[in-house]
Formats: C-alpha cells, sequence, structure tokens
C-alpha cells in the first residue's frame, strides 16, 4: 500500500478525493499526513475528523520550510506527495528527496495557460478570453519551474457556447476529481 502525503493551503478538495478512493479501496493508498502552511486551512481540520496528523509548516513556525516539509513526509515514508491547492512554490531539497513523486494537478491543458500566477479562476479567465474550445486537466509531476513537469494524465472537455468563468471552473473541479484518482491508479 502507497503512502500519500498531502501539501494544502485551503479546502485541500484533491485530499478529499484521494481520502475517498483510499477509503473506497479504489486506490491501493491511504493518506498519511496532510500539511498546510495556513493555519486556518479546512483541510486540517478535515485531517483530524479522519485521524491524520496534521502539521502547519509555514515561515512563522520554521526558518527553512523546506526543510521542514522534507523531514516530516520522510518521517511518514511518503511513496508521493500531492498538491491540493498547494499555494507555495516547491523547494530544491523537497524535488530533489521526493524526486519524480511529487505530484499536482493544473486545471488546464498544459502547456497552455501554466506557469506563474495561473491558478484556479485566472486560469479559465484566461482560457475564455483566448477563445478556447477545449480546456481541461493536466496531472503532472512537479520540477523546479511552474507547471512545466512530464504529464502522467490530461483529461479535455469542450467549452459550451456561452461558457462563463464560473461555469468553466465548475466542470474543471468535476473533470479534475476524476482525473486525479485515474492519473493515481496509473502510477500506483
Amino acid at each position: 500500500m502507497k503512502r500519500i502525503g498531502i501539501l494544502s493551503s485551503h479546502n485541500g478538495s484533491g485530499f478529499d478525493y484521494i481520502q475517498k478512493a483510499c477509503e473506497n479501496k479504489i486506490l491501493n493508498a491511504q493518506v498519511v499526513v496532510v500539511i498546510s502552511n495556513n493555519s486556518d486551512a479546512k483541510v486540517l481540520q478535515k485531517a483530524n475528523s479522519k485521524n491524520i496528523p496534521n502539521y502547519i509548516v509555514n515561515t512563522k513556525k520554521y526558518e527553512n520550510v523546506d526543510k521542514a516539509i522534507t523531514k516530516l513526509l520522510k518521517e511518514y515514508k511518503c511513496d508521493y506527495i500531492f498538491l491540493s491547492g498547494y499555494m507555495k512554490k516547491i523547494e530544491k531539497k523537497l524535488l530533489s528527496a521526493f524526486k519524480n513523486r511529487v505530484i499536482n494537478t493544473h486545471p488546464s491543458l498544459l502547456p497552455k495557460f501554466g506557469g506563474k500566477g495561473m491558478y484556479g479562476r485566472n486560469v479559465h479567465e484566461a482560457v475564455i478570453k483566448a477563445n478556447e474550445k477545449i480546456s481541461g486537466v493536466t496531472l503532472h509531476y512537479v520540477t523546479e519551474d511552474y507547471d512545466e513537469g512530464e504529464f502522467i494524465l490530461q483529461k479535455s472537455l469542450v467549452l459550451n457556447k456561452n461558457e462563463t468563468i464560473v461555469s468553466l471552473e465548475s466542470r474543471i473541479k468535476d473533470l479534475e476529481k476524476e482525473t486525479i484518482i485515474e492519473g493515481l491508479q496509473k502510477i500506483i
């Protein structure tokens, strides 16, 4: 059984999807630790309710956040690390300790609409402004450069004629759940 660590800054919808898939034996894995940089992150409460160890690791508590996160993930013997809306750049120490094992999901068909500042609604707004006909989700390995790691899986959808940022965001969220689980099944 593979051991998954979650890094999340807010709600952790990816954590929800993965945890449920583990509980339902869809994934042969277990979420063993949740780490957030935000003391108010709802994902910490969710982890608590599932009796999953969880930690706040940020610059208020640690001088070297990268070192502290890497140490925790090693202590919990994580096979994979999943970024569930983690809003901080992943640093070298963590990436070298878990080479090709840090995974992120992005709400577009990379390489389009990726890079610094391209997350959430910013992506959907850019997709609509560019009059794209197709959008989707990319599950990929994390590297030192934003959204440039090797793809694990991409899933797409056709934009509706009157698509809005809100409707696209909702549809991409639904597709994201499917992409995360299918992509993790592929590598686990």
